[in-house]
């Protein structure tokens, strides 16, 4: 990696701890979104550094919607050990079993929308004022949208119009009872500074991101791993294939590339090869022109 590159990794990384730092110093109860994806696994590291040699100061919120894969899991709790930090879980199911949310049914089901009120009745129960999450504005053009401190009302919910200037790098996380903020320290990093940052810190990930053989469909496109969840069509047929995650969410939505990356190397060329956004794998992006917005305005990360 040549010198000019990890000087501007240098840079996102100084941006991103001194956003951190800010939540700390101006919010009384933060905590740090966690979905066992590369992003917030950054930001988990991000937020080691700021605060060392003392621990994270906030805990981790997983929302768990019991569609997670294994291998994600088995990450999260790895890192929660590694980290010595809280972890505080939001559960989709527990939503579900108590009619906050009704289930949804049909060959495309799905939990992700579903998400949304576990998440503010979590962010309720813990008197959370500041959630920290990992969303890039290269992602997606409703995130492209997004100011680093990212103002939700008392019902949790965003408007795209209503939106403080951040003029010379100034926060402003004034707020109602009631209210809190979203907050993206990462919101200027790419998918590959994402990924050079990664390699460059020795940055242990979850398995789905490296290239390995899966049983897999292919629908609409999209390569789908099969797990209890995924209902199959008349003629959809299981195979083999070698693939990896570019993102990590539920397993019926998350589609997988074909690859055969299996080391950080190959990872970052492949990225850099590619002309399609990491998202473009997500089943749950694809349901309308404005799908993540209408997710956001209501509550969504």
């Amino acid at each position: 990696m040549n010198q000019y590159y990890l000087s501007h990794l240098k840079e996102l990384e100084s941006e991103a701890i001194f956003v951190i730092r800010e939540v700390a110093a101006q919010f009384e109860r933060p905590a740090l979104l966690f979905s066992g994806g590369k992003d917030s696994i950054v930001l988990s590291y991000l937020s080691k550094k700021a605060f060392y040699p003392a621990r994270i100061p906030f805990p981790l919120i997983h929302i768990d919607t019991g569609h997670n894969f294994p291998e994600t899991m088995e990450y999260r709790d790895w890192l929660v050990k590694e980290l010595g930090v809280n972890l505080i879980v939001g559960s989709v199911q527990e939503s579900i079993d108590k009619g906050r949310v009704k289930e949804e049914t049909g060959i495309n089901a799905s939990r992700n929308a579903l998400q949304t009120v576990t998440l503010l009745d979590t962010i309720e129960a813990h008197k959370i004022d500041a959630a920290i999450g990992g969303a890039r504005r290269d992602e997606e053009k409703a995130r492209a949208k997004e100011r680093f401190f990212s103002h939700r009302d008392e019902f949790g919910q965003w408007d795209p119009k209503n939106q403080r200037p951040e003029l010379w790098n100034l926060f402003n996380g004034r707020k109602q009872i009631g209210e809190h903020f979203r907050v993206f320290p990462i919101s200027n990093w790419t998918e590959m500074d994402v990924w050079q940052y990664l390699f460059t810190e020795k940055i242990a990930i979850p398995r789905l991101y490296f290239a390995h053989d899966r049983e897999v469909i292919v629908r609409d496109g999209a390569i789908l791993s099969t797990s209890p969840w995924l209902t199959l069509r008349t003629g959809e047929t299981p195979a083999i294939k070698r693939v990896r995650f570019r993102t990590c969410g539920d397993m019926p939505i998350t589609g997988a590339v074909e690859s055969e990356a299996d080391t950080m190397e190959k990872i970052i060329a492949e990225v850099a090869a590619s002309r399609k956004t990491e998202r473009g794998t997500r089943a749950d992006d694809k349901r309308s022109e404005t799908a993540m917005e209408d997710r956001k305005k209501s509550g969504y990360f």
